[in-house]
């Protein structure tokens, strides 16, 4: 699933390529996502001009100059939000749900092989308490996030690995970033949420930070399906230092103490990490 950093280079592109276009036509082609995208979905998009596209944790919103209701949009696990240039193609693949035809002559496709994504209308002063975004947490790149934030949602005797993955804690983080931060960190995923200092606390914030802001710089991580709007693949796989590393030396403590990157299932999902270092 596309994490934070992936969502929010798609949203740049796409802010790019489509802010201050007006749609000129839109066609919704399949309607049984993950949540049902609404029948009459091509007609409130047909005509109206996009002002700009924020980003809540994992989430996409499309903002319309008109202030009435705006696009929100999940990419689940396989989904992909696509620029095409005037005349370039694109657009007619048989997981094209979602097709928007902007006044520059490009398209903006919304693709979906699972469908475990969705689209939805949501009306402006409604999106504050959606079910999907009133259950989210602080942004860890918003001036909300201080290492103060990040020890009051780290309460309770579950993992820190469970609770940095918590959207309702902390939104955007997935697997991938939160294996990275743990690491840079040095803190074991198997900790107790609770059991940070304030040493360690701003150690894990900084940390969070760092994995985020590089791997935007990047481009995100492309694994598996995940692309750029354009359609160019990011390069932040190429610089992890834990994640998918099962068995290789550990980048920090290889030489002094002879560390090896492992990996265990934690709560269903893979952990990595280094047992002789990260503590």
């Amino acid at each position: 699933m596309p994490e934070l950093p992936e969502v929010e280079t798609i949203r740049r592109g796409l802010v790019a390529a489509l802010c201050g276009q007006r749609i000129l036509s839109a066609e919704l082609r399949r309607h049984d996502f993950r949540r049902k995208a609404q029948a009459d979905m091509e007609g409130h998009l047909s005509g109206r001009g996009l002002s700009g596209i924020s980003r809540r944790g994992k989430y996409m919103i499309f903002h319309f100059e008109d202030g009435g209701e705006a696009l929100l949009a999940h990419l689940g696990m396989s989904g992909r939000f696509l620029y095409f240039p005037p005349g370039a193609g694109g657009g007619d693949g048989r997981h094209d749900h979602l097709v928007l035809h902007m006044s520059g002559g490009g398209r903006a496709v919304f693709c979906d092989p699972r469908r475990f994504g969705f689209v939805e209308l949501v009306p402006e002063e409604k999106l504050p308490t959606h079910p999907a975004l009133a259950v989210l947490g602080m942004e860890p790149l918003s001036g909300d996030f201080t290492p103060q934030a990040l020890l009051r949602v780290l309460k309770g005797r579950t993992s820190i690995k469970a609770a940095l993955l918590d959207q309702g804690r902390i939104a955007g983080l997935g697997n991938i970033y939160v294996c990275e931060a743990l690491f840079e960190a040095g803190i074991s995923p198997f900790r107790m949420a609770g059991s940070l200092g304030k040493a360690e606390g701003d150690k894990l914030h900084a940390a969070i930070r760092a994995i985020l802001e590089r791997a935007i710089a990047a481009g995100g991580s492309s694994l598996r399906d995940y692309v750029h709007a354009d359609g160019s693949v990011g390069r932040f796989q190429e610089h992890f230092s834990v994640y998918g590393r099962t068995g290789q030396p550990c980048p920090r403590c290889h030489l002094r103490r002879g560390g090896v990157v492992s990996r265990k299932v934690q709560s269903g999902r893979s952990s990595f990490f280094c047992p002789s270092c990260q503590e």
